[in-house]
């Protein structure tokens, strides 16, 4: 499969992560009676992983986040020179999401951008119960993203039974997102933080940074860890 085509599954995916997972937090989370809360904002972005990796899985490898590329990579799993490719991809698949997301929601009489948040990552006055401090914030993103990456290695190794990765994967993320939402709302994926935050801009600019150094390096770590716990004898 060319390049050119496993970027552009990248970004349609990305996009539906983005789309699909901050969606469900600005559209669903807070209505009145009905709102779905963490769990189901979690649950929705277990699910739009799980679905792209059936859908896009066999043409891409479904990595929808660049942390999850540089893992990948750091474990031998995926040509670092399709890096920079797989990255753009993802970052402007994101930003295309919440841009139709941000498109929907404003259609909707009293919609704040930057008061409501936007389901944009943040940490101290900007973490989702406004507690938790940078360095929480950090630790939360490393440790989660490692764990992500580790179940993503587990579940594609080729000893592993054939046909469930998906679902152990989309699984680990709902899993991931239910300790972090209350954190920093999230990320494990600096693409997914983009998005929103290109829109918020102000605070969720200038807080970006964490939610590219953190996942980044949690998934490095797993790229070194995995392969060296599973290598066989």
């Amino acid at each position: 499969m060319s390049i050119g085509k496993r970027a552009a599954a990248e970004f349609f995916g990305t996009f539906w992560l983005v789309f699909g997972g901050c969606g469900s937090a600005v559209l669903a989370a807070g209505v009145p009676s009905v709102g779905i809360g963490y769990l189901g904002v979690s649950l929705a972005f277990g699910l739009t992983v799980m679905t792209m990796a059936y859908a896009i899985g066999h043409i891409s490898g479904c990595h929808l986040n660049p942390a999850v590329s540089v893992g990948l990579a750091v474990a031998g799993r995926f040509p670092g020179k399709d890096l920079p490719a797989y990255v753009i991809a993802q970052v402007l698949g994101g930003i295309a999401g919440a841009g139709v997301l941000c498109a929907i929601a404003s259609g909707k009489g009293g919609f704040d951008l930057v008061g409501g948040g936007f389901a944009a990552n943040g940490y101290g006055e900007h973490s989702p119960q406004q507690a938790y401090s940078m360095v929480a914030g950090l630790v939360a993103e490393v440790v989660l993203t490692f764990f992500f990456l580790f179940i993503i290695l587990g579940a594609t190794d080729e000893r592993a039974p054939a046909g469930f990765a998906p679902i152990a994967i989309g699984l680990g993320l709902t899993l991931i997102h239910l300790v972090g939402i209350p954190v920093t709302n999230l990320s494990v994926n600096p693409a997914r933080s983009t998005g929103p935050a290109v829109f918020v801009g102000g605070w969720a600019i200038q807080q970006l940074w964490a939610f590219w150094v953190a996942p980044i390096a949690g998934a490095a770590i797993a790229g070194v860890v995995y392969p060296a716990l599973s290598k066989k004898a």
